[in-house]
């Protein structure tokens, strides 16, 4: 883990990258503070759900919500605050190891409705930065690098340098890098 990092230090190493100044924190009133606290919980989300990244799973029960919901299903259960993607990977009636997924579920906003009354949900989370992988924090340094080339040094080329770098090729379907 790469226990150092914070949202400053990682942008700071994009930064560097594009050749540009480095920031003490995101609301020192410049320019480029502005953009890093614009871009990055953007950048830092989208990259966490671009893969089922193993560090970034967590398995919950849902708490049930004492209101019926307006809708053809029983209860109604709050999602997790820390959840990415707004829908869970997986939905299980149980938390007993090999409990089989269930399929009769709905989500509108910010609930998960069912006919059950026990829910436990996979899902991917946000991770503070003191948390995340060596090997994520590279990535998202790069992807940073991309997203704030245009708006901090203004070079479109630098930037699809860096997406190239995260992503790889559009042969590769951007399944790369």
């Amino acid at each position: 883990m790469a226990s150092g990092d914070t949202q400053v230090s990682i942008a700071n190493q994009a930064l560097l990258l594009l050749g540009a100044d480095t920031i003490s924190n995101f609301t020192n009133g410049t320019a480029v503070g502005n953009a890093c606290s614009i871009i990055y919980p953007k950048v830092k989300l989208t990259t966490l759900g671009m893969y089922p990244w193993s560090f970034s799973l967590k398995k919950q029960q849902l708490a049930r919500l004492s209101t019926a919901p307006n809708a053809h299903f029983l209860y109604q259960f709050s999602l997790p605050n820390d959840m990415i993607n707004s829908v869970p990977r997986s939905v299980y009636a149980s938390s007993d190891r090999g409990a089989a997924t269930i399929k009769d579920w709905e989500i509108q906003g910010e609930t998960l409705l069912t006919d059950r009354e026990n829910i436990f949900v996979d899902f991917q989370q946000d991770v503070h930065e003191g948390k995340l992988p060596t090997y994520f924090v590279q990535l998202l340094v790069y992807m940073l690098a991309w997203n704030l080339a245009e708006p901090i040094i203004d070079q479109t080329e630098k930037g699809n340098y860096y997406k190239q770098i995260a992503l790889g090729s559009i042969a590769e379907n951007n399944r790369g890098g």
